[in-house]
């Protein structure tokens, strides 16, 4: 089957995590993982069977890597990714139990991805042959030298012809005392995707509008209105609508737009949670499958929700289940044992 290709551009980081729910450093042990936005989409759409390619700055050391192989382990092209001086970029997560909240702390500034200049990218030889290139807010927040590089990736992707995949992604920690910029960074990205990533209230804090109307799916709707009227590009937005009892046991949705209309799936129980991380990422990641796939968007919105859900059930940043299983997962097949 020919595929093509979806060229991601962000920070691959370090995920350090508390065992056993722990807090951090209640004992004295941490669990390492790689992660990160892009590379969580990248490394999805490899799984799912896509010319995926990283683009990214790692220092040449043992962890970057290390980070590298993971990537190449799961497929994906890592001849976009060069190196510098400097560190990789971490994160840590306690993760919750019952009703106290999962919790992540960024120890990213400095790092080697953070403080790589704009023309440190090749943009012309790096989005050759690529069909979408995806990015998210969060490489805007990082520093000023990456939100530089991003809006260069999406200028020269719009000359190229390159379709651009922007996920909001919106994470205060991340922006910090740059917090005041992130509006004008926002919209200037969302303007030029053709599909985005976001929900009510990313649109509000980029568009400043309010989005008062009840229920969840009315503000979706308002939102994407105003969006499709802001950005005469957009083609799709989609999002999905979380509901929590504990941390345990959640509830997810999705929800997409088109210019054409509006799809909401089914709303399913998610009970037992191993590891919600990641799970945007894998539902982007599944959006961009069923539109590669010609798939309609009623099912196109299904196939992504289902790659949130199954996210879920896996350990560490990254879906690596493959096609078949969101699609069993979606025929409702039973848990029987697959022999």
């Amino acid at each position: 089957m020919v595929t093509a290709r979806i060229v991601c551009f962000g920070e691959l980081l370090l995920r350090l995590t508390a065992p056993e729910r722990e807090l951090l450093l209640q004992s004295p042990r941490l669990e390492a993982r790689f992660g990160g936005a892009e590379a969580n989409v990248a490394a999805s759409l490899a799984v799912l069977g896509h010319d995926s390619a990283m683009v990214s700055t790692l220092p040449d050391n043992a962890i970057g890597r290390a980070g590298v192989g993971e990537l190449r382990r799961l497929g994906v092209d890592t001849r976009g990714i060069r190196t510098a001086e400097g560190r990789v970029g971490l994160y840590f997560l306690a993760v919750g139990a019952l009703q106290r909240p999962s919790e992540i702390l960024y120890d990213r500034a400095g790092s080697a991805f953070a403080c790589a200049a704009a023309d440190a990218y090749d943009w012309p030889a790096l989005l050759d042959g690529a069909h979408w290139l995806h990015l998210s807010g969060i490489t805007l927040a990082v520093s000023a030298d990456a939100a530089r590089a991003a809006r260069a990736a999406v200028h020269a992707a719009r000359e190229h012809g390159t379709r651009i995949s922007f996920d909001c992604n919106y994470r205060s920690k991340v922006w910090g005392n740059r917090a005041d910029e992130a509006p004008a960074l926002l919209r200037e990205l969302a303007a030029e995707a053709d599909l985005l990533f976001g929900n009510d209230r990313d649109i509000a804090l980029m568009l400043g509008l309010p989005f008062p109307q009840q229920p969840t799916i009315q503000r979706f709707r308002a939102a994407a209105a105003a969006a499709f009227a802001a950005w005469p590009r957009l083609r799709y937005m989609a999002a999905t609508e979380r509901g929590h009892d504990s941390v345990d046991h959640q509830q997810l949705a999705g929800l997409m737009a088109s210019r054409d209309g509006l799809h909401q799936t089914r709303r399913y129980s998610l009970n037992g949670i191993v590891d919600r991380i990641g799970a945007g990422d894998a539902f982007a990641a599944g959006l961009l499958h069923g539109l590669l796939r010609g798939m309609d968007e009623a099912a196109t919105l299904d196939f992504a929700v289902a790659c949130a859900c199954l996210k879920h059930s896996l350990a560490g940043d990254v879906n690596q289940l493959r096609e078949a299983d969101m699609l069993t997962f979606l025929a409702e097949e039973g848990l029987d044992v697959r022999r």
